[in-house]
């Protein structure tokens, strides 16, 4: 148990300082020409690779909604699902404190909204609370089908990492105009508590909208798209 969690701790930390890390290191200097593009695919590319790395390990969760979304899909165990959304939250945590240490140390650093998520102002896109979490919801249920569908015994073995994580390229190609994209609770608690504005105060958006949807995606999963057993 101690590995999985391990495994876990490091993929979460892995996503926020990746993903976050491209968004206020990288976007910030549009002569780099990575722009919200450029933020999607690191993203992608961490659980891509994390997935890879300690999937075996762990499942290669890193999102507290994906633990969620297994466990009503009958991938996961509901015994181990605390000690996972713990060290998801804690890795996503240590992830920000890594990225907050180097970002500061830019002459001139500004924290901003540090790549949190939000509605209305904290909007990129100024999308109201309802948009948002509809967004949110719709979007997390779509993630946990495709993990759960690349993860079955009928998908083409050992491909499952890289449809996962172009799916959550395309996830935040849709959303970060609206929401900055969470679809993931541990990476907005994480940037929330080191954002300079008023990002904890809607976190709770981001924590009920994925997990709902991680819910509606596993029971879809479950009752509708489930090959039937041999």
């Amino acid at each position: 148990m101690i590995k999985k969690l391990a495994a876990e701790f490091f993929g979460t930390f892995w996503l926020v300082f990746g993903g976050c890390g491209a968004a206020v290191l990288s976007a910030a200097f549009p002569e780099l020409g990575i722009g919200f593009a450029g933020v999607a695919l690191a993203f992608g590319l961490t659980v891509l690779t994390m997935a890879f790395a300690v999937g075996g390990i762990s499942g290669g969760h890193f999102n507290p909604a994906v633990s969620l979304g297994l466990a009503v899909g009958g991938r996961f165990s509901w015994a181990e699902l605390v000690p996972y959304w713990i060290a998801q939250v804690v890795g996503g945590l240590a992830g920000a404190a890594v990225l907050y240490a180097i970002a500061s140390g830019k002459p001139g650093f500004e924290v901003g909204g540090f790549a949190s998520n939000g509605f209305g102002d904290l909007s990129p896109g100024k999308y109201g609370m309802i948009a948002c979490l509809i967004a949110e919801i719709v979007l997390t249920a779509a993630f946990l089908v495709i993990i759960l569908g690349s993860t079955s015994k009928v998908a083409p073995a050992g491909f499952a990492p890289i449809a996962i994580g172009l799916g959550l390229t395309l996830i935040h190609l849709i959303s970060i105009p609206v929401t900055n994209t969470s679809v993931n609770p541990a990476r907005s608690t994480a940037v929330a508590f080191f954002a300079q504005t008023g990002a904890v105060n809607q976190l709770w958006l981001f924590w009920v909208a994925p997990l709902v949807g991680a819910i509606v995606g596993g029971l879809i999963w479950k009752v509708l798209l489930e090959p039937e057993q041999a």
